[in-house]
């Protein structure tokens, strides 16, 4: 599992995790949204990350409560992007500009727009501001006493250290 705050680089970590073990890679958010930022219903949802949580290996990025239950009684290890407030936020401001300007397609079709990203509650931006303190209290709980408590966790700190695992992962074959 590949879990952090909203923008902290889970998708990217976890494609290159996946990469470089040659297994599949199951990103949450491809699973959860439809056209029209259409959401999944939650029986739906679970039933699709549960097929996937049932191979014998795989990578997931994400932080869906909804499925949490499902992924962690499957995961052998975690690893928790717990990057500060600054990191996150200029990753979120500068990846949310490149796909406006781009008009990058993103899961079920969708594109991020300059309203909906700067104008709107359903902002991504908000979201990280909002999300953000409670995310890193989430996951420290969920890792030394909760539901995760059981799984190896690597907890990176600086995006740098992300570089530092993939050597360790790549050199452990």
């Amino acid at each position: 599992m590949v879990v952090g705050t909203s923008c902290s680089g889970k998708t990217t970590l976890a494609r290159r995790i996946a990469e470089v073990l040659d297994i599949p890679c199951v990103e949450l958010d491809a699973v959860y949204w439809g056209p029209d930022w259409r959401e999944c219903p939650t029986d739906e949802f679970r039933e699709a990350v549960r097929g996937r949580a049932a191979a014998d290996q795989w990578v997931v990025d994400g932080n869906y409560s909804k499925v949490r239950d499902i992924l962690l009684s499957r995961a052998t290890d975690a690893v928790w992007l717990n990057y500060s407030f600054p990191v996150v936020f200029w990753r979120a401001l500068s990846r949310t500009c490149r796909r406006i300007i781009s008009r990058e397609e993103l899961f079920g079709g969708n594109r991020e727009t300059f309203g909906k990203s700067f104008f709107t509650r359903d902002s991504i931006l908000w979201w990280v501001i909002w999300t953000h303190r409670g995310r890193r209290r989430l996951y420290r709980e969920l890792f030394t006493v909760g539901a995760g408590a059981g799984i190896r966790l690597t907890e990176l700190r600086r995006p740098r250290e992300a570089d530092d695992l993939m050597e360790r992962i790549r050199g452990a074959g």
